[in-house]
């Protein structure tokens, strides 16, 4: 058998080093992308303002089951004892006020819940809506006597804001939906809708 002609073995080494320098080109671009996404994705909103009651508070974020109201530390309820139904958060967006037994089952899927004081202006209902309905584990309802206009809470965390424009929405809402899931992977979907 003839020994091989080194034409063939320089047209290996090319085709190994293309191939390892399509390799690092791919990697390259594929870590570029996924930091501009980040960075694109990003709201930059500024969470100092959050209240961690995991840190804080967290004898009052016990799971147990329900079935009478519970007295909440906190207001709107951020986590704590709960009804056994969830409230429906697949991008639920509810005219009246909902049950805070349910809506902090809710919580402990995953979502994150927008409440805002009732008479809140047209134009900051709009946004809101914007970034809650279609979207799973959102859910927003009105919140009577809550002192600011607008208050987030996922399991355990709070913020409040005056606006709807207020960047560390979009940051919180990145930042705990689903993330703060006491329950990984538990539905949204098949909970309760009724309104008080």
């Amino acid at each position: 058998m003839p020994p091989p002609k080194s034409g063939s073995k320089t047209g290996l080494v090319i085709g190994i080093v293309a191939g390892g320098v399509a390799l690092l080109l791919l990697l390259v671009c594929g870590v570029g992308g996924y930091l501009w996404y980040r960075q694109s994705n990003d709201d930059g909103g500024d969470l100092s303002g959050v209240v961690n009651y995991r840190q804080t508070n967290p004898g009052a974020l016990a799971t147990t089951h329900v079935d009478a109201p519970v007295s909440y530390p906190m207001t709107p309820p951020a986590g704590g004892p709960h009804f056994q139904r969830w409230q429906n958060c697949n991008g639920d967006v509810y005219t009246a006020p909902i049950e805070d037994g349910n809506a902090v089952h809710s919580l402990e899927h995953g979502a994150v819940w927008i409440t805002h004081r009732p008479g809140l202006p047209a134009s900051e209902m709009g946004k809101l809506i914007t970034r809650v309905r279609g979207l799973s584990h959102m859910m927003l309802s009105p919140y009577p006597g809550q002192s600011a206009p607008i208050s987030l809470q996922a399991w355990g965390y709070q913020l409040t804001v005056d606006d709807a424009d207020d960047e560390a929405i979009g940051a919180f809402i990145e930042a705990y939906r689903v993330r703060a899931a006491i329950e990984p992977g538990a539905p949204c979907g098949g909970g309760i809708t009724t309104t008080r």
